[in-house]
């Protein structure tokens, strides 16, 4: 899953960047709410977590400032504001939900995780196809119960395409939704990506499963 996080404190934003990459997000980070505006309207992401107290332009600006329709993310605000009329406004401005400073790692994740269900088009935790099932909670994919052993941007890939089934992804799709902004990564490696992706399935029985269709991209039909 994509996700924005918007954090002044530099500290803080390194160490949930990382800690938000290791619980299996493509994470892009900003650090106040211009800079986060620049993103939102650059990128489409499915998640943000935002802090409230933000230079140039504050957290309930931005939220007031989000799309609307099928590409608004959902919203957790993590903030140290912890009055009831804080979470009041936040809530009324667009926030999804509201964590407060200071907070336990576990419980943000779980949080987003309870998030992401519940999107626009609900969708089950664990996504099975056929005998393939991919699990974000304990970001693994297996066949019939065997383990498939991707690399966490396959992962990303075969998620990405089993959540949007039937819909195809350029290259340059491909690696927005799975690799930072900041990534020095070029889509041409999304074909070694896919073909690794592929050889793993194919192994596993699975073989056909993502379709390459000319002038579109790659899909699990």
């Amino acid at each position: 899953m994509k996700l924005l996080l918007v954090e002044d404190s530099e500290r803080l934003r390194q160490t949930l960047r990382h800690g938000l990459q290791g619980a299996g997000f493509t994470v892009d980070a900003a650090q106040d709410g211009m800079e986060a505006k620049g993103f939102l309207g650059s990128y489409d992401y499915e998640l943000v977590v935002l802090d409230l107290m933000l230079p140039r332009l504050d957290g309930i600006a931005v939220l007031r400032g989000l799309p609307s329709g099928g590409r608004r993310p959902r919203v957790l605000v993590l903030s140290a504001r912890d009055q009831v009329s804080d979470r009041i406004e936040a809530l009324n401005a667009g926030a999804d939900d509201y964590l407060v400073k200071p907070f336990a790692f576990d419980e943000l994740v779980a949080r987003l995780h309870a998030l992401s269900r519940r999107p626009q088009q609900a969708q089950p935790v664990v996504l099975s196809h056929g005998a393939l099932s991919w699990d974000p909670l304990s970001q693994s994919a297996s066949v019939n119960g065997h383990p498939l052993g991707l690399t966490p941007r396959e992962f990303a890939v075969l998620g990405l395409l089993l959540r949007h089934r039937g819909r195809a992804f350029t290259r340059l799709e491909i690696l927005e939704r799975t690799a930072g902004s900041d990534s020095d990564v070029s889509d041409r490696s999304v074909e070694v990506l896919v073909f690794g992706l592929r050889r793993k399935l194919d192994a596993a029985g699975l073989t056909g499963l993502i379709e390459t269709r000319r002038g579109a991209g790659y899909l699990i039909p």
